[in-house]
């Protein structure tokens, strides 16, 4: 089973649960409909890695998101992810009206910096940023929200039992496109303007 940094410790998550379409203005750069309802899809375990790919039998392309790693049944530590998508598959899933996770779920579709600890932190005001090659791509904060973190945590509870370190990816920002091999990622999480954690990547 893969595994993920808390603090100092590595824990198995069990399962990543996924918020789709979450931005308006991500949905408007993909020409997709502002869905009616909340639109949730799970990664399994498999998923989770600490190394960004640039292709999986196809060219993935990188989706920045916000992170929560769950305890309790509550929120106790956020991390930086990237929800890498199969783009090309997942726009002919969608053109037949099947399910995603073809497109989302393959192994290393996961990545996630280490996690930090919530102590004192008002998630409502988390933001991420993500640069390539030093150009800031992404940029989303959590009043951008259609949906915002606990109201996603009610929603998915309601259905399905969140256990002890299972993840909660909570959508991204406009900005996304296609990993490039060799391309340079760092992914910031930040509370107001202090920043709580860093990551680097390179593409593989």
């Amino acid at each position: 089973m893969n595994t993920v940094l808390m603090g100092q410790t590595r824990v198995t998550p069990g399962k990543i649960v996924c918020i789709g379409r979450n931005y308006a203005e991500h949905i408007a750069e993909l020409n997709n409909e502002v869905p009616d309802q909340m639109v949730i899809f799970n990664k399994p375990n498999s998923a989770i890695s600490e190394q960004l790919q640039s292709f999986h039998q196809e060219p993935l392309h990188y989706e920045s998101e916000l992170s929560f790693l769950i305890r309790d049944g509550q929120f106790a530590a956020v991390a930086f992810g990237l929800d890498l998508t199969k783009r090309g598959l997942q726009n002919r899933l969608k053109s037949k009206s099947l399910p995603w996770e073809r497109a989302k779920a393959f192994d290393g579709a996961a990545v996630f910096s280490h996690f930090v600890a919530l102590d004192g932190v008002d998630i409502n005001e988390l933001s991420l940023e993500l640069e390539i090659n030093g150009t800031l791509v992404q940029q989303g904060h959590c009043r951008q929200m259609i949906h915002l973190p606990q109201a996603m945590l009610a929603e998915i509870s309601s259905y399905t039992t969140l256990d002890d370190n299972d993840i909660l990816m909570t959508g991204t920002p406009k900005g996304v496109g296609p990993v490039m091999k060799g391309d340079r990622f760092k992914g910031k999480v930040k509370c107001q303007e202090k920043t709580l954690l860093e990551a680097s990547w390179q593409a593989k």
